[in-house]
């Protein structure tokens, strides 16, 4: 009898084991008849099959030996997998953490993992690990639409319908059940509370209606909500301001600037104007730079209730129609705000420079200065070209001396940026007209004219100049630092520019400088390419970061910096003019502010990551709501960007699109190495030129559909 069994076992065993063979010779020969329909030759093609080294961490929840233990952020993606950031661990390198092992956790959750290394057959090192248990609770509300789905089944066995949110970030894959609504309607944007608590499905209760959530309030407010931008100050924090704005202005330990020829040039819209300038010719072709930064840090005093507000707000923010500022508008457009014809507080930066604008020396001094022009970027630039109108001329007048030996100095720092490498990467700006009643009208390029550039590389060279001479006399300061790229994300660009067919023999693996860069990115402009290739570079760049220790920043080229111009937006170059008052010209001993400087540097650091997503997201909104009203029309574009899952068209307004793979005409294949997408008879490339129409603009999430359309006939522009 055993023995029947047994047979009967090894037959069944053997039948299992045919028919996975012939199921792997099916997918084979499909596989190939694929590949082969996309034009590419299949006889030199041999398909092996292997075991994925990783897969084994999957399999039951036993420890393997090479694992190792450690902590980390959850992110999660919309396909269910996710990958943690690890916290003080041996491996930089994000874990990849499959679906089926991500424990129940959501996107900023703080988790303990198990992962172990493995070498895939093409050589590739992976990482691959597991939840093992949820530390703290990271998201504790979630933005999203209030939606009823039905056949829901409760723990009794009854099926009924229930109130859930919808989350807006297509990653958050959890639905929770909605426990308190708190009279919002099916239909609203809401944000709600988590309630993750209990071992059961995670529930929640409304704490915010934002309304309709197809409507541009309520996303416009969503956003704001989730980037944790405020928008209101307190009494206190306004009476204060008002306090300290009506102070008068006293000659008192300051020097009256009123011999230097000092103007501001902004854009048309600014009203926070927190930096001057005025230059001198001195003997022996030398220039003396003046930089007159508005004093904000006699108005901001320690300790106080505007104190604590910049610290927590650490940044203005601009949007599209408005400004959400640092400071009150009390101080930030009205005694902070260096207006024409108005005495003002400074602290001025009174640099030296050589002929070839090398900087010699650096002072700082309290002053007293009155701004005789407000100067306007569009103007500024009319009167470089020679176009000006005699009306620009005649408000001109008094600073066009000035203005083209600053032209002069423009140059020359240029020419000086230019040799140490520093980089310029290519990325094309939206201006956003609104109408009257604050909606999108048009989208157009922004231009940059010798104006913009010319106030750049003067608040570069007074960043720098303050920044060393902080740092030779060994005071504290809030430097703004930026590493040179990991040598993974390195590695990635290489390999990009080269299979771009770009000359990357010059770029250091070991120790990169900017300079490597500088020859790629010019043939990149003149092959009509340079967007995508320096928003590759982008990419793999660190992000710039706000320190108290110094280092270098490897995007300029420089290697003492720090943000000393704009103090009245910026919580950094507050600190730094704060600890200038107090260490270096009232003497308090260095130590006292070594502590402030590290809490402003990570303030200022966290601040700029939340403006930063806060106003590329209401940019992506307006770009949405105005193309909203041509779904279905048909556009000319560029490739910015190729994925697996299809490419981004740029059209000339900078609104930008996916392009889904399966909108493609035919079955198409991602190229990694040639970044490519091809089939049998088309292959798309970055820079190639599209004809596409629009499928979707989608308001929730802020983005753009493209399908392509099969003709050459380009034409109709927005």
């Amino acid at each position: 009898m055993k023995n029947k069994r047994t047979a009967k076992s090894i037959d069944k065993f053997s039948k299992r084991n045919t028919h996975k063979r012939k199921s792997r010779e099916r997918a084979k020969a499909e596989l190939l008849r694929a590949v082969a329909e996309t034009g590419v030759g299949t006889d030199s093609l041999r398909l092996s099959f292997s075991n994925d080294g990783g897969r084994r961490a999957r399999d039951g929840v036993k420890m393997r030996k090479d694992e190792i233990i450690t902590r980390g952020v959850f992110s999660s993606s919309k396909s269910g997998f996710g990958f943690v950031t690890p916290i003080n661990s041996v491996t930089e390198r994000d874990i990849f953490i499959p679906e089926d092992k991500t424990g129940a956790a959501i996107d900023g959750d703080l988790v303990e993992i198990s992962y172990h290394s493995y070498t895939t057959r093409f050589g590739e090192e992976k990482t691959e690990g597991r939840v093992r248990k949820i530390l703290e609770f990271g998201r504790k509300t979630i933005i999203g639409t209030l939606s009823q789905e039905s056949g829901f089944k409760s723990r009794r066995g009854n099926y009924h319908s229930r109130l859930t949110v919808i989350p807006d970030d297509p990653s958050i894959l959890l639905h929770p059940t909605v426990r308190e609504a708190f009279g919002a309607n099916i239909g609203d944007k809401v944000e709600a509370r988590l309630d993750r608590s209990s071992g059961r499905s995670v529930e929640c209760y409304v704490v915010r209606n934002f309304g309709d959530t197809y409507t541009k309030t309520a996303n416009y407010e969503a956003i704001l909500a989730e980037c944790e931008i405020t928008t209101d100050f307190t009494p206190e924090e306004l009476a204060e301001a008002e306090f300290f704005a009506s102070m008068p202005i006293s000659d008192e330990g300051r020097v009256r600037r009123s011999q230097d020829v000092i103007f501001t040039i902004d854009g048309i819209g600014a009203k926070d104007l927190d930096d001057a300038i005025s230059l001198k010719r001195l003997k022996g072709g030398l220039w003396q730079l003046g930089v007159h930064i508005a004093d904000v840090s006699y108005y901001v005093r320690e300790r106080t209730h505007l104190d604590r507000a910049v610290m927590a707000r650490g940044t203005s923010v601009y949007f599209t129609d408005k400004v959400i500022p640092m400071l009150p508008p009390s101080l930030s457009n009205g005694a902070c705000s260096l207006n024409p014809n108005e005495d003002k507080y400074a602290l001025s930066a009174i640099i030296n420079l050589s002929s070839t604008g090398e900087i010699l020396s650096c002072r700082l001094e309290p002053s007293i200065i009155r701004s005789c022009v407000r100067g306007v970027y569009s103007e500024v630039n009319e009167i470089f070209e020679g176009a000006a109108s005699p009306e620009i001329k005649k408000k001109y007048k008094e600073v066009l001396p000035s203005l083209e030996r600053m032209r002069e100095l423009y140059l020359i720092l240029r020419e000086r940026a230019e040799k140490r490498g520093a980089l310029e990467l290519s990325h094309a700006e939206a201006e956003i007209i609104l109408s009257d009643d604050g909606e999108p009208k048009d989208i157009v390029k922004r231009s940059r004219g010798d104006a913009e550039r010319l106030i750049e590389q003067f608040m570069l060279c007074a960043n720098e100049a303050v920044a060393r001479l902080l740092f030779e006399k060994r005071i504290p300061c809030v430097y703004r630092v930026h590493e040179a790229p990991p040598p993974e994300k390195l590695a990635e660009f290489v390999t990009y520019a080269h299979n771009l067919g770009f000359d990357t023999s010059a770029i250091s693996r070991e120790k990169p400088s900017p300079s490597d860069f500088s020859a790629l990115l010019t043939t990149a402009h003149e092959r009509n390419i340079a967007a995508p290739v320096s928003y590759s570079l982008l990419r793999a760049m660190s992000k710039a970061k706000y320190s108290e220790i110094k280092a270098s920043h490897f995007g300029l080229g420089i290697d003492c910096y720090a943000h000393f111009t704009s103090p009245i937006r910026r919580l950094s170059d507050l600190a730094t003019h704060r600890i200038i008052h107090k260490v270096l010209l009232e003497n308090k001993r260095p130590e006292i502010y070594s502590g402030y400087a590290r809490r402003a540097a990570a303030a200022a650091s966290e601040a700029e990551l939340r403006a930063l997503s806060a106003e590329r997201r209401i940019e992506n909104l307006y770009k949405v709501i105005y193309m909203e009203r041509h779904i279905g029309e048909e556009f000319d574009a560029i490739i910015s960007s190729i994925t697996s899952f299809g490419f981004f068209a740029e059209l000339e307004n900078t609104c930008e699109g996916l392009v889904p793979i399966s909108e493609l005409p035919g079955v198409f294949i991602f190229d990694e190495g040639n970044i490519t997408l091809r089939s049998r008879d088309i292959t798309y490339k970055l820079a190639d030129q599209v004809r596409v129409r629009l499928e979707e603009a989608d308001i929730i999430r802020g983005k753009l559909r493209f399908s392509v359309v099969d003709n050459n006939d380009f034409g109709g522009k927005i």
